[in-house]
């Protein structure tokens, strides 16, 4: 960094991409202090944190080099909010008891709506859409991986512009857009099928070379289209192929798809959605805020959305049983 740093930094959320991005600021010289659960804050404080990727990139940081918090507290220049989307009102209230009136609060989370409902819960903060196009796995305590690549997004905002030369210099750059919503839609599309990982048990790469799993998400990915089409929003390109073209790719039988798809398969066998994350742990998943969006916008535009309504009751239940490909299938009916 050779750009004054602009001031300490908040991660409220330290999960995956709370500590993997945190952690890489903090390794590019700015302030951060982190506030998680008990379990992944004991976890870095007993290894540290250590953040690897698909590249062979590695980042250490000893536990002493750590700012572990319960509760979010001054100073803070930016906020990164990294909640899972069920949590998103409560901590921006938790946010806005600590933090002055106007300090930015990044979400980069899941979904569409995480900064819209920041704001309604914490007007006096300025809250910004944010994207994470990568995936992050946690691998044990104080361990975490990004096993594939891609670039942050956010909003622009004047309040933004300063900390790019810091995001540049961590290894992550952001790109502003004057609209970020079509980016967030893009991203949420993609994202349909972290339930299908989810509920196959597989890694990543080992899910997308299971057709029927692809043929699962190319569905729920046609759902989700129709209606974006119908509310007037064009989805953003945010991998490699447009999002009108993927539910004809995911359709491919499987020699097709290595083929064409080469470029999407470049994925670290360690990744996983953090959907599945949530399953191994017991923890509530985000499924309202990926098929419940596509529902709730189907909805408004006087639409359905048949199988991504079924997986949010599927999602529903507290533990789901790993399900394959073909049984989720005959599941949705399909």
């Amino acid at each position: 960094m050779t750009e004054p740093m602009p001031g300490p930094v908040l991660v409220m959320g330290a999960g995956s991409v709370g500590c993997f991005i945190g952690g890489r600021l903090q390794a590019a010289g700015a302030q951060v202090r982190f506030v998680g659960r008990p379990r992944v804050l004991d976890g870095l404080r007993a290894q540290g944190l250590a953040l690897t990727d698909l590249a062979g990139g590695r980042i250490e940081l000893p536990a002493a080099a750590l700012q572990l918090l319960q509760a979010p507290a001054p100073p803070a220049a930016l906020v990164l909010l990294c909640v899972k989307s069920g949590a998103t009102a409560a901590a921006a209230r938790e946010l806005a008891a600590a933090l002055p009136a106007g300090t930015p609060v990044l979400s980069l989370q899941n979904g569409v709506d995480n900064a819209a409902t920041a704001a309604a819960a914490a007007p006096a903060l300025r809250c910004l859409p944010g994207m994470v196009p990568f995936n992050i796995a946690e691998l044990g305590p104080g361990r975490f991986h990004r096993g594939t690549g891609g670039r942050l997004a956010a909003q622009d905002d004047p309040l933004l512009r300063p900390w790019l030369p810091l995001f540049e210099a961590a290894g992550l750059p952001l790109v502003l857009h004057a609209d970020l919503r079509p980016v967030l839609w893009g991203k949420l599309v993609i994202n349909l099928n972290n339930p299908v990982n989810a509920l196959s048990g597989l890694p990543l790469r080992e899910q997308l070379l299971d057709r029927d799993c692809r043929l699962v998400w190319a569905a729920l990915q046609r759902e989700a289209l129709a209606a974006l089409d119908a509310a007037g929003i064009v989805p953003a390109q945010v991998l490699t192929v447009p999002p009108r073209r993927m539910p004809a790719l995911l359709k491919l039988p499987n020699w097709a798809f290595r083929r064409v798809a080469a470029r999407m398969l470049r994925i670290d066998p360690k990744a996983r959605s953090s959907m599945a994350d949530d399953l191994a742990l017991g923890r509530p998943t985000e499924i309202d805020a990926l098929s419940g969006a596509v529902v709730r916008l189907a909805r408004s535009h006087g639409r359905s959305a048949p199988l991504n309504e079924r997986l949010v009751a599927l999602l529903s239940v507290a533990r789901p049983a790993p399900i394959g490909g073909r049984a989720l299938r005959h599941a949705l009916g399909l």
